[in-house]
């Protein structure tokens, strides 16, 4: 394997490094055009890159003023554990304490065990106030 360091670079993915991260890391699959038009609407967005490959990403999508969603945090299998995530969401978490007003409200749905690495950062469970639903387009 590759032993180059990694960097992290604030830079939108491509289509192409999006779906195939996003399949790499056991994510839900877009369609290409879905993914094309979902990449349009990122607020800010940190690639992990290891010389010229992408090997990981972090988006953070919203409305550019009140609410914003940490999505797409993903590692490639083969980079997992080198505290690669952790990095990305320290990219993401600088950018929204220093570039977003103070009464944004940043939220994101956690897998767990993601939930752990979250917690680093601030985040909090909102239950019982509040519970997080979803609605997939059938």
């Amino acid at each position: 394997m590759n032993q180059l360091p990694y960097e992290i670079v604030a830079r939108d993915p491509t289509v192409e490094d999006y779906m195939r991260l996003r399949a790499a890391g056991g994510l839900s699959a877009f369609s290409r055009d879905a993914a094309s038009a979902g990449l349009k609407g990122a607020h800010f967005a940190v690639l992990v890159m290891q010389g010229d490959k992408v090997v990981g990403m972090g988006r953070l999508i919203g409305d550019g003023g009140c609410f914003f969603q940490i999505v797409d945090i993903v590692v490639e299998p083969d980079h997992q554990g080198r505290g690669l995530g952790k990095a990305i969401m320290a990219a993401l978490m600088d950018y929204v304490t220093t570039a977003l007003p103070s009464s944004a409200y940043v939220s994101l749905i956690a897998d767990v065990p993601a939930n752990k690495l979250y917690e680093q950062f601030g985040f909090r469970e909102t239950a019982p106030n509040s519970l997080g639903m979803a609605f997939k387009v059938p």
